[in-house]
């Protein structure tokens, strides 16, 4: 996907203004769906009480994104190869502002479910292209210096999104309550169609692979047969039908592999290089990002639901407890590539799922000894041990996936590690419904919601618990040494969509 039928121009002081405007868009571009999604979690509670959405729907206004975005991704990068991705990318940022004026505008939960839909389906389409059109754009020299740059933009937006959103539900500008957090896309949205139509060349790659929109609609269609009874089930009273469902997924993801074995054989343009999980490192380090996007998944929406709703903060104060939290992480994200990895291999990341284990558990038992009167200094201590564990793994996972794949196959790695990093965080909002909403009653009085939500989070906290102690095992399957030989850009793909969501 990397690979173009133009050179990057250096020549003359006018073609360097046009390529470094060109990366301020397209950076613009990648941290305002960076922030779109760490923005909503924050906001949740005040669209479930001011819209009267389900908590169902509430599930789905962020599982409908991770969905829709895994679901597109890799074909939106092979959009970009085929069609040019200035064009594609124009097009998905275009997308995403329209998206966003119809979230900002849903007159209902079941119009703002469709758009956020519609919302990551347009980011599939626009942020594949950040990377691909930084690596059109500027010579391998001074590509370093860029993606530098640009995991400075991941880190930024990781820690301005959840108190942006706060900032603007609490600010409630001109009277849009959370309706502001889609709004604000509008601008910069528009900013960059106008000014990204200008300043950024085209590019196309010599030989890009074939859509395989087979593939889509059957990845789509199993994880909706088993994400939507999941988060249907409890309030529906899980139906037969739900379970025949998500038994039904089984036999549709078995076609996938059989189809793409078939395309692969036909045309060498499979959705899924069925071939890559020969490899066992990759087909573990999979694993491993997959059930670590379900355990984000469930983490982070059942703690904005806990301090909102639980405890009864404002979203300023709770969007605030987060700080701590995204500041270890990035911290010790740096850390973790620079000195640790180099020295102690994946025993940093083995370190990172248990460490993160460990506050987890700090976090259960000092929510259960300050109860209900627990304040936001007292939570910072798990939570800065729960962002330092998570440092440790996000930033090395990739190229400890990567290592021992075959660099013509790189790539389709990197794609596929964030597709399914998003497609673990939509199962893990779909379990949502299990782990925290299965414990509360349907019929509380005002004096029992905080208790009640309280110990739901014990127990989605417990689960979390478990997953990252499954992580730690499935990590022995990794290289011990990880070998350096992905391309920066190759393995900054993943990192396109952090893991804070």
């Amino acid at each position: 996907m990397t690979s173009t039928e133009t050179t990057p121009g250096t020549g003359g002081d006018g073609a360097d203004r046009r390529r470094w405007f060109a990366l301020a868009i397209v950076m613009t571009a990648a941290f305002m769906d960076l922030v779109d999604v760490t923005i909503v979690n924050v906001a949740i509670p005040s669209i479930q009480r001011e819209a009267g959405a389900s908590f169902s729907q509430i599930q789905w206004i962020t599982a409908g994104y991770a969905l829709a975005f895994a679901a597109g991704l890799i074909t939106g990068g092979r959009l970009g190869d085929i069609h040019g991705r200035k064009r594609i990318f124009l097009i998905g940022i275009g997308g995403f502002t329209v998206a966003s004026a119809l979230c900002g505008l849903a007159v209902n939960p079941e119009m703002l479910v469709a758009s956020r839909i519609l919302q990551g389906g347009m980011a599939a389409l626009m942020v594949p292209q950040v990377l691909s059109i930084v690596h059109a754009t500027f010579p391998a020299h001074e590509r370093g210096k860029v993606f530098g740059l640009f995991g400075a933009v991941v880190g930024l937006g990781a820690v301005s999104g959840p108190v942006l959103g706060a900032l603007l539900t609490e600010w409630d500008l001109f009277g849009w309550g959370w309706r502001s957090i889609f709004l604000i896309n509008l601008p910069v949205g528009v900013a960059g169609l106008v000014l990204g139509s200008r300043f950024i060349g085209e590019s196309k790659a010599p030989r890009a692979l074939k859509l395989d929109l087979v593939g889509v609609a059957l990845v789509t269609l199993g994880l909706l047969m088993l994400i939507y009874p999941l988060t249907r089930g409890r309030e529906l009273g899980w139906p037969l039908w739900g379970y025949v469902s998500m038994a039904g997924s089984l036999v549709v993801l078995a076609v996938l592999v059989a189809y793409e074995k078939r395309k692969a054989a036909r045309d060498g343009s499979p959705l899924v290089e069925l071939s890559l999980f020969r490899v066992k490192s990759f087909a573990a380090g999979i694993a491993v990002q997959t059930v670590f996007g379900v355990a984000l998944g469930v983490f982070f929406l059942v703690w904005t639901l806990y301090m909102q709703i639980g405890l009864g903060w404002s979203p300023l104060k709770a969007g605030l407890t987060g700080v701590p939290f995204s500041i270890a992480v990035s911290a010790a994200a740096g850390m973790s590539v620079q000195l640790l990895v180099p020295r102690f291999g994946r025993k940093v990341l083995q370190a990172g799922a248990l460490v993160m284990a460990a506050g987890v558990l700090l976090y259960i038992w000092e929510s259960g000894h300050y109860g209900l009167h627990i304040a936001p200094w007292q939570m910072a201590l798990p939570l800065v041990v729960m962002g330092a564990g998570m440092g440790l793994i996000v930033a090395p996972l990739t190229d400890a996936i990567l290592s021992e794949v075959p660099r013509e196959h790189s790539g389709s790695a990197s794609g596929l590690i964030n597709t399914v990093q998003q497609m673990g965080n939509a199962l893990g909002l779909g379990l949502v419904s299990v782990v925290f909403f299965g414990t509360i009653s349907d019929h509380l009085r005002p004096d029992q919601v905080g208790p009640a939500f309280a110990d739901a989070f014990h127990n989605a906290l417990g689960w979390v618990a478990g997953v990252l102690g499954v992580i730690f095992l499935l990590m022995f399957a990794l290289p011990k040494r990880p070998a350096q030989h992905v391309e920066g850009e190759q393995a900054a793909t993943e990192q396109q969509e952090p893991a804070l969501v």
